[in-house]
């Protein structure tokens, strides 16, 4: 997956290189710089002393020595002075500038941390969105695999706004895990009551609110002798063979999918970007037609198609899922999908927050 935040200690990660929030020195510091340093060993405090610094949203890289990624990329973001004094741009440079060394030495995969959201006081709700929308940017002309690493929740802040909102969607349609396993059971048990109490109750039981069908040709029964009338429509109607039943098959979710992207005259590497998933898994999605991927990336795909709710439900059916409001994550991605925000990065920060699982993910 092109893009991921994870909750995590950033010198654990398992990457090709990690970035390190500095300060202008590169000496080491306070927070997360001096967590680097620690767990580097003073090695890295050695190749450090022979950089002579680094100014504000730029980037210098060293090697990783005792931490498990092969490299250190150190960048220095902007002090917080209330938004009016090039503290954007800076640190949209800060990742820009970081993301190209990656590149630059072979790195696939990167991890972050907020930068500037701790010590240097920048806001974490905006420093968030100034690092998902520069990162979004860069990966649709660049292939690399970037982690947003949370140390814990107090890092992490999306709009007050949007939480406000989604809480109350989640308050207002929220069924609870347990309330559709329930309700089946009630209406299994219902069903056995009246059928042990009336025997024909059984064939009414489908259709209770049905107008009565006019009925002709001969009474069958069933094993429990309860009664059965086929019509006369009923002979010519149902497929007399498994063959008759298997070429009335609808178009499956390979199919639509890729209906879909024509329709939107988007090209496959668009369409894949959009949904935050890399080109390998839409590959295999596209070229093997019994592939089945998970639901999160189904449903990553159509909001990178920006289907409208009925027609992401369609999508979901063909891959064997639905939406349900019994569950948290899937009310949080209708709740973007009913008010026509299709930005899949602000739908991942939103699925944080509430510890759901991101779209697009491999499982």
């Amino acid at each position: 997956m092109p893009f991921e935040i994870v909750r995590n200690d950033i010198t654990k990660m398992r990457v090709d290189a990690i970035v390190n929030a500095a300060n202008s020195t590169l000496l080491g510091g306070g927070g997360v710089d001096g967590a680097i340093h620690r767990a580097a060993g003073p090695e890295l405090l050695a190749e450090c002393r022979t950089l002579g610094g680094c100014r504000t949203g730029q980037a210098k890289i060293t090697r990783g020595y005792r931490l498990p990624c092969k490299y250190v990329i150190h960048t220095v973001g902007p002090v917080w002075q209330g938004g009016n004094s090039g503290e954007e741009a800076a640190l949209v440079s800060c990742y820009r500038e970081s993301m190209r060394l990656a590149l630059e030495h072979g790195c696939e995969t990167v991890a972050f941390p907020l930068i500037s959201s701790g010590a240097f006081g920048y806001p974490k709700d905006q420093a968030l969105k100034v690092a998902t929308d520069t990162i979004r940017d860069f990966l649709l002309d660049h292939d690399l695999l970037v982690c947003l690493v949370i140390f814990d929740r107090r890092s992490f802040t999306i709009s007050q706004r949007l939480y406000t909102h989604i809480q109350a969607f989640i308050q207002d349609a929220y069924i609870g895990p347990d309330y559709e396993a329930e309700e089946k059971a009630r209406r299994s048990l219902n069903i056995m009551h009246r059928t042990e109490s009336h025997p024909q109750a059984w064939d009414m039981e489908c259709e209770e609110s049905a107008e009565p069908l006019e009925l002709s040709g001969p009474i069958k029964t069933t094993s429990s002798g309860s009664p059965f009338r086929r019509t006369d429509a009923d002979e010519y109607a149902a497929p007399n063979s498994l063959k008759e039943y298997l070429d009335q098959m609808d178009e499956g979710f390979r199919d639509m999918l890729l209906r879909k992207i024509d329709e939107r005259h988007l090209t496959d590497a668009e369409c894949y970007k959009r949904a935050n998933i890399d080109r390998k898994l839409f590959n295999k999605i596209k070229n093997q037609a019994n592939y089945r991927p998970g639901k999160s990336t189904v449903l990553a795909l159509a909001v990178s198609l920006r289907l409208p709710l009925d027609e992401t439900k369609e999508m979901l059916m063909k891959a064997g899922f639905s939406l349900s409001h019994s569950s948290k994550f899937d009310l949080i991605v209708e709740y973007f999908i009913a008010h026509g925000n299709y930005d899949i990065y602000e739908i991942n920060e939103a699925l944080f927050s509430f510890d759901q699982k991101l779209l697009g993910s491999l499982a």
